[in-house]
């Protein structure tokens, strides 16, 4: 007895389980153009999916050496955009996936990202080298932030 029961209690909550949040286009600073193949934010129920963001290595300067820090300074703050037009702030982010095209470029990458963080609790991380990134860029960094 006490076996049908559970599984008549299980029976009936999966409808609320089998039921996907269903994904909307977030709020963004300001619309990509059309021909773009994706959307710079997602929101599925209470999670913040953030397209990958590369920043913009400064005209004339290599993207390995003084352009680099630039480069996670404007991949930094073009997600920081995303999250304020959205409600949200660093604290917000639970998880971020790092590609790099130089794996030696690892520590300076950190020293330009972790002051993002200040004074919030650090989000977890996975993080690889990549080869060939879109428009030739040094880094890319894609995130995932909650609003609870």
């Amino acid at each position: 007895m006490k076996r049908l029961l559970a599984t008549a209690l299980l029976l009936a909550a999966a409808p609320a389980f089998a039921q996907p949040a269903l994904a909307q286009p977030a709020t963004a600073p300001q619309a990509l153009p059309t021909r773009l193949p994706f959307s710079p934010s997602i929101r599925v129920g209470d999670l913040l999916f953030m397209s990958g963001q590369i920043g913009q290595v400064p005209e004339g300067m290599d993207k390995h050496k003084e352009g680099f820090d630039a480069a996670v300074k404007g991949a930094m703050d073009s997600i920081g955009k995303i999250l304020a037009s959205n409600g949200l702030d660093f604290g917000h982010v639970v998880k971020c996936t790092v590609m790099l095209d130089e794996m030696a470029d690892w520590p300076r990458f950190n020293a330009a990202y972790l002051p993002y963080f200040e004074g919030k609790r650090l989000p977890t991380r996975s993080a690889f080298g990549a080869d060939g990134l879109a428009l030739g860029a040094p880094l890319e960094v894609e995130c995932i932030a909650a609003f609870t």
